[in-house]
């Protein structure tokens, strides 16, 4: 039996939960081209690549004839290197105070938009 890949793709996509508008936007293409892709028995290689690196899934085991575990293995070192790597520990402890700052103002101003519609209701 033989693969269709566009089934194979779209199945590894769905099943990681990509939301296929912004999955499109990302491959900069329209939501139309990448359904026409899922419909093509034969996706090129170059198609696969590109869509496993923005979702970063190594397709060299859904297809060991196309590629390598080494044509995937820079997609965990590159994101190890954006995101982990570059943040430090002080940084990821400024993130969450100003998010916990950011949500008590927040709600603070929610009890006091409410307080003022009870107000105004009486």
């Amino acid at each position: 039996m033989e693969k269709h890949y566009g089934q194979i793709i779209e199945y590894v996509i769905r099943k990681k939960g990509f939301n296929i508008s912004d999955l499109a936007r990302s491959l900069d293409i329209n939501r139309r081209s990448l359904y026409n892709w899922f419909n093509q028995k034969d996706l090129s290689a170059a198609h696969i690549f590109k869509i496993g690196n923005v979702i970063r899934h190594d397709f060299s085991i859904e297809f060991p004839d196309m590629f390598t575990k080494d044509d995937f293995k820079f997609i965990d070192q590159r994101y190890a290197d954006n995101i982990l790597v570059s943040t430090t520990p002080q940084q990821l402890t400024d993130w969450k105070e100003k998010y916990l700052r950011l949500l008590e103002e927040y709600d603070t101003a929610v009890l006091i938009a409410d307080k003022k519609r009870l107000v105004n209701v009486k």
